[in-house]
């Protein structure tokens, strides 16, 4: 329930339950309300899990100033973290219950004609059923008072039910403060159950750390620990910071950040992430990153700006709200009073009842209660399934796309460099040349170079090699098994006057060609081979009914436009910087279209805040992309784009279920209500039944699957994406320079 003493008041009324979808969002405890505190579901919160909380024989826990402190210091529950939280807290439903109890057996004494069961009686077994679910309804109506926000769902529900106390209609006020009670008890069960993929990201958050200083182990908050630092994660534990691996190998969970279940082997050196588990044996990392500067703690931070930023609905629901409360409060007195100028036979008991029962019909809890609510089961859905949305708004933006514009390196393809052809000369053997030219790039540490050894694999090893000598901007040369051996671009084979076919001078990727004791050996191809999903992205795309596909490139344009014809994009473009990638966006965006741009690198920052959904792939992506982008995909799938869409369209839908299906049952029974036709017991179901209702169908979309096209209904044929040939092997991400720039082994690349 808002509070009614916030200086926010205004907004938190208005919004109804807003106020709870916002703590979700929140980091700690100390950010969370004192109901949501109180709350068993909530007192599920980063910091405060007993299990595992003992510290390790002979170390010492310190405090942010370095202090050493008593073990479990700052975990006592003085300081409004204690464990008894009373009865509400222990059990929501209990006060409730006893109220359903008394009302039940109010209404059987009515029935039977109980002797005793009148007067003060009635009235006081009535009156604290009512209390017992009614008092903080009543409290928040009158303290709402003092700041001018007189007109909201508290100040109905206290009239209505009062009023039906006043005219003696005991049971029925009971009912309604009842029936309103449990739904807000339900809806706190929605939220939870939304809520629940969002904290699991919180709960991944470490709370404590071991640091390695002088030889002794520390114990501190994650806070604390310093860039260059060494921290010990044992096995089972999270990884609290960013760091590289100290020593290598290990293993690690990584289904939290990314959602992929297999584990992930890092080698020394190799970059580790907060959040991460480690599996199997202790290690040790340097840390690179403090702690507000961790990929997790940006993600944190997004989910929860994301739950802030309300979607044109919601901002529509809110405005609304203030004006349609003082709206039917005028109606509601104007049916009190305008009969008795009409009607012959006028009874104000009568036509007091039908205006108290017009009062509960019109509370719009359904409306503020569903569609923050439904908004909200979007992020949690995307979040569940590696995406992130900024804010509720993107939801709605992502939905109204007809345009997607991608980058193609570390977007569309994998951003590694892998042998995609071999092409030995004639009379020349394969697998000759494949051993000679591996064994000479191990001696190099280019990431083509490794692409090559990866691909050669064992046949390389311990083959003799001496007189390695690097010609920069050209190659390799050295003797490998006593052979004169050459491995680089074209301009190598020049260089040595080495004669070689012309239509090597045509080969488009880059390439490494080869000569062996002066004589032309044949060439292998290296490119960046498309992501496994990117084909099956296209294809969802579009039958998703996005009209025009469009990849932006700053690599060779020959390679881009062999990428999109394979991918089957519908335009492209390549050799652009990132003001020709903006200049396109632009061209795009003032014709009248919708677009999304996907990114990864630096130089996509500009363009990714341009468009009207900017997308960051968050595995491979820069931190200004990530930081700039509306949408964050943390696998580095593509296809994920395609899930997002679903999942916006999804959301919408149900919003507008919930908006037309309050507005027309309201109706109908406002109608009724006026006319005497409607009773406080259809006033009652027209109020929180239809509430109940809409939450019900929020609720849905934490239920859908969204891992295919057509989410539901039956899904379009779409083709599986093409397998990645088996030779084509990660070697490592390349660096931006690399991935579109030029090196001393392409021959042909720009």
């Amino acid at each position: 329930m808002p509070d009614p003493t916030s200086p926010n008041t205004d907004e938190e009324l208005n919004t109804a339950k807003q106020v709870q979808l916002e703590n979700v969002g929140a980091l700690n405890r100390d950010q969370l309300t004192p109901e949501a505190a109180a709350d068993p579901e909530g007192h599920d919160v980063p910091g405060h899990d007993h299990a595992g909380h003992d510290h390790p024989v002979g170390k010492k826990v310190v405090d942010l100033a370095g202090k050493a402190v008593d073990e479990h210091a700052g975990h006592d529950h003085a300081s409004g973290d204690d464990h008894d939280h009373g009865p509400a807290g222990a059990n929501p439903y209990l006060w409730p219950g006893v109220s359903l109890a008394l009302l039940l057996g109010g209404i059987a004494l009515d029935y039977y004609n109980v002797g005793f069961f009148t007067g003060y009686v009635r009235l006081v077994w009535y009156g604290v059923a009512f209390l017992l679910v009614g008092w903080k309804v009543l409290k928040a109506a009158v303290l709402s008072i003092p700041s001018g926000n007189v007109f909201n769902e508290f100040l109905l529900m206290s009239i209505a039910t009062l009023g039906a106390f006043a005219i003696g209609e005991y049971p029925e006020g009971v009912a309604v403060m009842l029936f309103y009670t449990v739904g807000e008890l339900f809806q706190d069960a929605a939220v939870n159950r939304a809520k629940r993929s969002i904290r699991a990201l919180l709960e991944i958050q470490a709370t404590e750390v071991t640091v390695v200083r002088g030889g002794q182990s520390l114990v501190l908050d994650p806070k604390a620990v310093q860039l260059g630092d060494v921290i010990e994660v044992r096995p089972g534990e999270k990884v609290a910071l960013d760091g590289t691996l100290a020593k290598g190998p290990a293993s690690f969970n990584t289904a939290a950040l990314t959602g992929e279940s297999a584990p992930q082997t890092k080698q020394t050196g190799e970059v580790v992430l907060a959040g991460m588990i480690n599996q199997e044996s202790l290690v040790q990392v340097l840390v690179t990153a403090i702690y507000q500067d961790t990929k997790l703690a940006k993600i944190l931070a997004m989910v929860q700006d994301a739950v802030g930023r309300k979607a044109k609905t919601q901002q529509f629901i809110t405005k609304f709200a203030k004006i349609y409360t003082p709206i039917v409060v005028l109606l509601a007195v104007l049916l009190v009073l305008v009969p008795y100028f009409m009607v012959d036979d006028y009874v104000f008991r009568t036509w007091l009842y039908r205006a108290l029962v017009f009062l509960v019909i019109s509370c719009p809890c359904a409306l503020v209660i569903s569609i923050p609510l439904g908004y909200f089961g979007g992020i949690g859905a995307a979040s569940k399934a590696g995406i992130l949305f900024k804010g509720s708004n993107f939801l709605d933006v992502m939905r109204e796309l007809d345009t997607v514009v991608m980058d193609k390196t570390g977007t569309l393809t994998q951003g590694v460099f892998a042998v995609q052809q071999v092409q030995p000369a004639p009379g020349m053997d394969a697998a000759q040349m494949l051993r000679l030219v591996g064994a000479l790039e191990v001696k190099s540490t280019h990431p083509i170079a490794k692409a090559v050894v990866l691909h050669v694999g064992a046949a390389a090893a311990g083959v003799p090699v001496e007189n390695v000598e690097e010609i920069s901007g050209h190659g390799l040369r050295g003797r490998v098994e006593g052979r004169d051996v050459l491995a680089g671009n074209t301009k190598l084979l020049t260089k040595f006057n080495v004669a070689y076919p012309a239509e090597v001078d045509q080969v488009f990727d880059s390439i490494v060609v080869a000569a062996i004791d002066g004589q032309y050996a044949g060439y292998l191809t290296v490119a960046d081979a498309p992501k496994a999903d990117a084909l099956q992205t296209v294809q969802e795309l579009r039958a998703d009914g996005i009209t025009k596909i469009v990849m932006l490139s700053g690599d060779k344009d020959s390679i881009t436009q062999r990428v999109a014809k394979e991918l089957g994009i519908d335009e492209a473009h390549g050799g652009l910087l990132p003001e020709d990638k903006a200049r396109y966006v632009q061209e795009y965006k003032d014709a009248g279209r919708k677009l999304a741009f996907v990114g990864d690198g630096v130089n996509d920052a500009p363009v990714v805040a341009l468009a009207d959904v900017g997308i960051a792939m968050g595995g491979l992506g820069s931190d200004a992309t990530i930081e700039t982008a509306d949408v964050v995909i943390q696998t580095d799938h593509p296809s994920k784009i395609a899930t997002a869409r679903r999942i916006a369209r999804a959301t919408h839908s149900v919003v507008w279920q919930n908006i037309w299906l309050a507005f027309i049952v309201k109706g109908i029974v406002l109608v009724l209500g006026a006319g005497g036709l409607a009773t406080m017991w259809e006033a009652v179901f027209a109020d929180v039944g239809v509430a109940l209702l809409a939450i019900l169908n929020a609720v849905r979309i934490q239920r859908m699957d969204y891992t295919t096209p057509g989410t539901g209904s039956t899904p379009p044929a779409v083709p599986p994406a093409p397998q990645v040939k088996e030779h084509l092997s990660v070697v490592e991400p390349m660096p931006r320079e690399l991935r579109e720039g030029p090196h001393h082994h392409a021959g042909n690349q720009s």
